[in-house]
């Protein structure tokens, strides 16, 4: 084809800046790759990526002609002779993580120009395309793909994806001229002369042993109880101090931190922070060895087991894209739920046409598109190479769901960042960026949507309250006390001391968790809760209550929420490392919650303001003195009505992400005077035409000064006041059914903490449980149902 034929279709061309993002690694609105049978064409004015089929949709609705074709071809060449090399990362299939393999590859790039609708071609290189086109192409193979400029963007300020940030002591700590001088080996505790896990007090030179954990490994603690009496807050792990990072940990600031002075700190103790050299694991190092012979990895992965590979629609692996294990496992999940499978993938061709324009950012294209890779079985078809269909081979690659991961972080400051999250709280997010952009149409997540209805009665008047609430997960407590093997714990106990007197381990085999039914989290629920300090409106005075949970209504799927992670004594995160005995089967017609009842009496609604609201002063200076907002431990004695700083802590945890945590505090129904506010006639339109009020719209605008995207959170988040301000609106509709259930999917997490480990789900398919490791899809051996986090329950057809 001459050049000449392309010369109509210059003058769109563009030559990619700074500013620009290049979609050239994948389709936007499938999973299709330059290493694809077709290629990926990028527009040349758009530079938006698209495989075959979806370039000839998008050049119908735009005109757009002209594209880059990229094609890729990728070999494997001979594997590596060296040794794989050990995890440096808690991840897995990512570099420096678990499942290396080794293989190497070498690729082949074959780019060329195409023009639509003929898929006319100019063969590059081509001296005679004028200059543009020639920068224009240039800039486009440059220029990095736009996954990559975003996760940049996302990971500026970070260490290898996971912050550090200096400490506060790093130019005025205290050093005691005391002569300490730390030899260079033979180290111990000071206290129980222990010989690993030690850490240098940076004030006074002080070596003593860290944390317990929870299996007994670790220290004894004494370096901690060393910082209680003394105060000096810095410590650094001996064994990592190199001249290129070291584990330096602030008790103070409850974090590991970056001192950029530490060579002059260790010289005051006599050492010479260039000489050193590692010889003991670093805290992510330790991590991974911890969950690696901890039994929980074994037994949730798996391992040791010849699975049997699955393929095919609904069978399609994602790619763990450094630490995002907690997106997958959810996302499986979900959309292996009816509604989500028909909102997004029966729809797809629909989202796609509709929103093309604008897929990268769109959420309705992004969500399809995942849809569209779990469920189309594009990206999931058995090995050419393989004889026999039942053999176990290396998983497949597995779809990367990097603009829906970019996408669905954006702005958030944990989830956009590779850092590892927790799955519960995703879930919560994306269930909220979805009411967002649903609130027109349809919403799949109104098919785990519920009612939750709290009872408070006053145990002076007996007078009863009544309040509802949305939620789409149950989150259920642990009582420990329930468990069924206390003799088996008790001998394990013992065992357990006998094992460290020694100096020795315990064994992951050796371990004995506590077995708790699954009952007895849900009757910790329901059970009444006593209520200090509640003001009662029937009395005008304070008095006790009682508080009992129950559900209003019952949606089509139950999420249940084991609350595994916790706050320990000495404020420390911690994750209990239990077994929980789980039915197949559940019938929740306890749990229903019926209303007030023939003969109650409700106590009267309260007229006070905020002025007249007394704030516990006690509870105000223990919740801000931990270091959270004023405004936000206003809020959570408000919404606890003072009950206690149990209740506080649990309602501050529950809603440290709302948008609006810190904003100012009104109580709702409070009359703020600003008469000369005039709202944003387009922020209005736009908030209306999602399905809100004018009056809602104008009220949000007023709390966050005009800005429509603050405007839409603070909605949100203020649901209740916005139902006291909405009686034109339509009451939110839940389902409801009968209260049995089956359990069709459980979401598993191993490691110690939300920050680190690894998420796997299992899902029934079919009859069958299967077993969704990241990019690794195969058919479940031993479900292991005990050692899971989050639950998803089925309503059944029939009672």
């Amino acid at each position: 084809m001459a050049t000449s034929v392309l010369q109509p279709f210059i003058q769109k061309v563009r030559i990619p800046t700074a500013g620009d993002r290049v979609y050239k690694d994948e389709c936007v609105l499938c999973f299709d790759t330059p290493e694809s049978e077709n290629g990926l064409y990028v527009c040349m004015s758009t530079f938006l990526g698209f495989c075959r089929s979806h370039v000839q949709l998008y050049f119908r609705k735009t005109s757009n002609s002209l594209f880059l074709h990229l094609k890729r071809y990728k070999r494997e060449v001979e594997e590596s002779d060296a040794p794989t090399s050990t995890p440096t990362k808690l991840a897995i299939g990512v570099e420096g993580g678990f499942n290396v393999s080794g293989k190497k590859y070498e690729y082949e790039d074959h780019n060329n120009i195409v023009l639509l609708p003929d898929f006319q071609n100019v063969t590059l290189p081509c001296h005679d395309l004028p200059e543009s086109v020639q920068l224009s192409i240039s800039s486009i193979l440059e220029i990095d793909a736009a996954s990559i400029q975003e996760e940049a963007d996302a990971l500026q300020g970070t260490w290898d994806g996971m912050q550090r940030e200096v400490t506060i002591h790093a130019n005025k700590l205290l050093q005691l001229d005391n002569g300490v001088k730390i030899p260079p080996k033979d180290w111990q505790c000071q206290v129980c002369g222990l010989k690993e896990n030690l850490w240098l007090n940076l004030t006074d030179g002080a070596i003593h042993c860290g944390r317990k954990y929870f299996n007994g490994l670790g220290g004894n603690n004494h370096a901690v109880e060393h910082y209680l009496k003394t105060k000096y807050p810095l410590v650094v792990k001996l064994g990592t101090i190199t001249s290129d990072a070291s584990d330096v940990y602030s008790y103070d600031e409850d974090n590991m931190v970056l001192d950029p002075n530490l060579p002059q700190h260790l010289a005051h103790f006599g050492i010479n922070i260039k000489d050193l050299q590692k010889t003991d694991k670093s805290m992510v190092e330790l991590e991974i060895d911890l969950n690696q012979r901890i039994g929980e990895w074994a037994i949730i992965q798996e391992s040791g087991a010849k699975l049997v590979p699955l393929y095919g629609a609904g069978y399609t692996g994602l790619e763990n894209l450094g630490n995002s294990c907690y997106l997958n496992s959810v996302m499986q999940v979900l959309f292996n739920i009816p509604d989500f499978k028909k909102c997004y993938f029966q729809k797809y061709e629909d989202i796609c046409s509709e929103f093309m324009h604008d897929a990268p950012k769109n959420i309705n294209v992004q969500m399809a598109k995942l849809g569209y890779g779990l469920w189309s079985g594009e990206y999931s078809k058995p090995p050419e190479n393989v004889k026999d269909p039942q053999e176990a081979v290396p998983e497949l690659p597995g779809i990367k769901p990097r603009m829906f991961k970019n996408l669905i972080g954006q702005g958030h400051p944990e989830f956009s960042t590779k850092r590892q999250q927790d799955a519960q709280e995703f879930f919560l997010h994306l269930i909220s960026i979805l009411e967002r952009y649903s609130r027109a149409r349809e919403n799949p997540a109104d098919s785990l949507k519920f009612e939750v209805e709290e009872r408070i009665q006053c145990s002076v008047s007996k007078k009863v309250k009544y309040t509802t609430r949305t939620d789409y997960l149950l989150s259920l407590p642990i009582p420990l006390s329930a468990a069924t093997n206390k003799d088996e714990l008790d001998a394990f106990e013992i065992k357990k001391a006998e094992i460290l007197a020694r100096g020795d381990r315990v064994k992951p085999d050796e371990i004995v968790r506590p077995r708790i039914p699954l009952q007895a989290c849900l009757d910790s629920f329901s059970n009444l809760e006593l209520v200090e300090d509640f003001y009662s409106t029937a009395i005008n005075a304070k008095a006790t209550a009682y508080k009992a949970t129950r559900l209003h209504t019952f949606p089509d799927y139950l999420m249940l929420h084991l609350k595994k992670f916790t706050i320990g004594e000495d404020w420390v995160p911690k994750k209990l490392d239990i077994s929980l005995d789980v039915p197949d089967e559940l019938d929740l017609c306890a749990l229903r919650g019926k209303g007030i009842q023939p003969g109650e009496e409700e106590l009267p609604e309260s007229v006070s303001t905020e002025s007249e609201f007394e704030y516990n002063e006690a509870l105000l200076y223990q919740l801000s003195d931990m270091g959270f907002p004023l405004d936000a431990c206003k809020k959570a004695l408000y919404f606890t009505q003072n009950e206690g700083i149990d209740s506080a802590m649990n309602w501050v945890m529950e809603h440290m992400n709302d948008p609006d945590f810190r904003d100012p505090f009104h109580l709702p129904g409070a009359q703020k005077n600003n008469s000369n506010f005039t709202p944003s006639p387009e922020a209005v339109s736009m908030i209306v035409a999602m399905g809100f009020t004018p009056p809602q719209a104008t009220r949000a605008l007023e709390a966050t000064e005009n800005n429509l995207e603050r405007a839409v959170d603070w909605i949100f988040s203020h649901s209740e006041e916005m139902e006291v301000d909405s009686a034109p609106a339509v009451k939110a509709q839940f389902r409801d059914g009968i209260e049995k259930y089956k359990l069709v999917a459980f979401i598993s997490h191993m490691g110690t903490s939300t920050v680190a480990g690894h998420y796997v789900c299992h899902i029934l398919k079919e009859g069958h449980w299967v077993i969704f490791n990241d990019n690794k899809v195969a058919l479940s051996e031993n479900p292991p149902k005990d050692l899971a986090y989050l639950y998803i329950y089925q309503r059944t057809s029939s009672s």
